[in-house]
Formats: C-alpha cells, sequence, structure tokens
C-alpha cells in the first residue's frame, strides 16, 4: 500500500483495468444478493421476446463490477465518500466483457474537513466494443499531506 495525498492527484490523470467477463453465474448470485429476480436477467425465454433477445445484467451488478475493477489500489489516506452521476448508458449481456476506465476530474477543498479534499474521478466501465455501458462519478476524501490547508 503506497500513501497517496491530496496533492499528489492530477487532473488528466487516467488509468484503465483489466478486462471481467459476465457470468451467468453472476447474475443469478447478484439477484440472490439484491432480491431482484426481474424476468429482464432471470427467464431467457421470456427475454427472447423482449426489445434485446437476451438477458441483460442487474445494472446494480454492472455498476459493482466496474466499481470492483476500477479499485486496482488501496490507498491508506483515502476513502470514498460517494458516488454521483449513476447512469446505466447501454445494456450489458452474459459473455461481455468489462474494463473500467477512470479519469481524474476534479479536485476541490472538503466544505467540512480542512485536513481533506475531494477528488472526483470520472469512472467509465466500457465493453469489449469500447462502448460505455455504465458511468459515474466516484467521490474520494483524501487526506493532505500535513494536515491542514
Amino acid at each position: 500500500m503506497t500513501s497517496k495525498y491530496f496533492e499528489d492527484y492530477e487532473v488528466g490523470a487516467w488509468r484503465e483495468s483489466l478486462g471481467r467477463t459476465v457470468t451467468e453465474t453472476d447474475i443469478v448470485i447478484h439477484a440472490g444478493q439484491s432480491g431482484d429476480f426481474y424476468p429482464h436477467h432471470m427467464d431467457a425465454e421470456w427475454c427472447k421476446d423482449q426489445e434485446f433477445k437476451q438477458r441483460v445484467a442487474h445494472g446494480t451488478l454492472v455498476f459493482a463490477m466496474v466499481v470492483g475493477l476500477s479499485a486496482a489500489e488501496v490507498n491508506p489516506e483515502a476513502f470514498t465518500y460517494g458516488y454521483d452521476r449513476l447512469r446505466f448508458v447501454r445494456p450489458v449481456f452474459i459473455g461481455d466483457t468489462l474494463r473500467a476506465r477512470v479519469t481524474l476530474k476534479e479536485k476541490r477543498d472538503s466544505p467540512k474537513r480542512a485536513d481533506y479534499g475531494i477528488v472526483v474521478e470520472a469512472v467509465e466501465g466500457v465493453n469489449q466494443r469500447r462502448e460505455t455501458v455504465v458511468a459515474c462519478e466516484h467521490l474520494l476524501l483524501v487526506k493532505r499531506r500535513g494536515g491542514v490547508r
């Protein structure tokens, strides 16, 4: 674990994760954890008559997978403050491979804690065709080097 302080983050810096393929098992486990057993996710026969002609992954599953893919490093000087502007842009199907693309969008003072700043990351989940399937902003509360600004 490497410490990275608020001052170390650079707007415009980016990273991309390795890929992860969505499986039927992922969808079934997520349905059990979330209680979302809608036929859009679970009923292959019903889906044949619907718009996408196949089951789609839960938006919350796709979000969770992309967030997991984006969390490549543990920074002991930062923690998640939340997520804003979450959008499910395109459907994700069994067999799609997702990657997380993260770009540092903004840095700003924390209105509540002078010894921390807020780092905003634009997070995109992209499929194997490089199409954005999910997008959000990840807010990190990051400790300032030496404490107070």
